[in-house]
């Protein structure tokens, strides 16, 4: 059984809070173990938490959860940037899958609202065909 943790960011939370709900009814369903569901302020507050969260021995993946929506400026553009370049540092440091379920940049708050289940889903089961992956080469 896969142990994972869950990350979620605050911002948006009208969205993010039903990417959970749709998370861990996925995790269920393919029999994961939830063992910690962190809540941040945004997407670009991730990394330092989910690098302690693959730290632990016990965690074997972590699935991320936010949603970027377009604003005036393009920061939208530089959170995704950066959260994006950093949970990819981080799982090729601990060599843990972490899936990145945050939505955006560049969409509408509509948008967001559309994908909320495809995206949460795929989140869930990105961790676990990237675990099976790893370790088939892993042999």
């Amino acid at each position: 059984m896969l142990n994972i943790a869950i990350v979620v960011s605050e911002f948006n939370e009208g969205i993010t809070s039903r990417m959970l709900d749709v998370a861990k009814e996925k995790a269920a369903l393919m029999k994961l173990k939830i063992s910690y569901i962190c809540m941040v302020p945004g997407a670009y507050d991730m990394p330092l938490i989910i690098d302690a969260l693959l730290k632990k021995k016990e965690i074997d993946a972590v699935v991320t959860l936010g949603a970027i929506i377009k604003g005036q400026t393009k920061h939208d553009e530089v959170i995704s940037h950066s959260a994006a370049k950093s949970i990819i540092d981080l799982s090729l440091k601990h060599q843990k899958p972490v899936s990145l379920g945050i939505s955006g940049p560049g969409m509408q708050e509509k948008h967001a609202f559309a994908r909320i289940r495809p995206v949460a889903e795929r989140a869930v089961e990105a961790v676990i065909r990237i675990s099976d992956e790893l370790k088939r080469i892993q042999k």
